[in-house]
């Protein structure tokens, strides 16, 4: 069985639903009906460029464009985590986009070679949607653990040049408010393995009992895509801090004001 198709006619109905959204910031005075339409405007047009794009990559599934549309997508995460914890660009560009490298590329190649048993580890169909997969959710760890880590420190400044007086040095000075920034990141996708299935049939499950695969065969996939996207999460947002340490930091561990964005307006 295939998935039943959606005409452009019932799309049409589909959007009108957010008529209920915007009656409510309406008459709440809610302020969200220029970020609703926005939102679903960009929405519209960025996923029909990746449609008519993925057909076509699809079609020519050559390894090495696929390879390039991976660090497309990477530069994009990068440039979006940085933007949303209002850090420098400059500063945090590089070693933010080395921990999305790792973090994912590994995962991913473990997770095409040993789990779906792929003779190309490169073929589109699987590489693109898996990898996006594995790095938007990266991409929401590491906004919350680099923001956290470093308005936290910016707020403690006081206490945390206090344990570098004593006679810490900066990797042990730092350490406390890591590991509290990558627990904080981290619980989510915790929460969202412990749930999973009871609470929520995730989007790639259901997306694959819709288009005709077998329940069971859609739980195995699901079952796989967590344990990578947990995996990936992990080691994105430890790399992604103690890489962005260097740049954010002087040699006596005094954090640098000047890679907060907003010191350069």
């Amino acid at each position: 069985m295939e998935a039943v198709d959606i005409s452009y006619l019932s799309l049409v109905a589909c959007f009108l639903l957010l008529a209920i959204p915007l009656l409510v910031s309406h008459y709440l005075k809610l302020g969200m009906i220029h970020d609703t339409v926005v939102s679903a405007s960009r929405m519209i047009v960025q996923l029909a460029f990746v449609g008519v794009f993925l057909t076509v990559l699809f079609d020519l599934n050559n390894s090495v464009v696929n390879l390039l549309w991976l660090i497309v997508m990477v530069l994009m995460a990068s440039h979006s985590t940085i933007n949303d914890v209002g850090l420098d660009l400059k500063k945090l560009l590089l070693p933010t986009m080395a921990s999305f490298i790792v973090g994912n590329f590994l995962v991913i190649l473990y997770f095409n070679a040993f789990v779906v048993n792929l003779n190309n580890l490169f073929d589109a169909r699987y590489l693109i949607p898996i990898f996006g997969m594995f790095l938007g959710n990266s991409l929401r760890g590491n906004i919350v653990s680099i923001s956290n880590f470093y308005d936290t420190i910016r707020r403690n400044e006081n206490r945390y040049l206090y344990s570098l007086s004593l006679g810490a040095k900066k990797h042990e000075a730092i350490l406390p408010y890591a590991r509290k920034s990558l627990n904080l990141a981290l619980k989510p996708s915790i929460a969202s393995m412990s749930t999973i299935g009871i609470v929520s049939l995730p989007g790639m499950m259901t997306g694959q009992i819709i288009a005709g695969s077998s329940p069971i065969l859609a739980i195995k996939y699901q079952m796989a895509i967590m344990v990578g996207i947990y995996v990936s999460t992990v080691m994105t947002v430890a790399i992604g801090i103690f890489l962005t340490i260097r740049s954010g930091f002087d040699d006596y561990g005094i954090l640098k004001e000047d890679i907060f964005r907003s010191t350069n307006a």
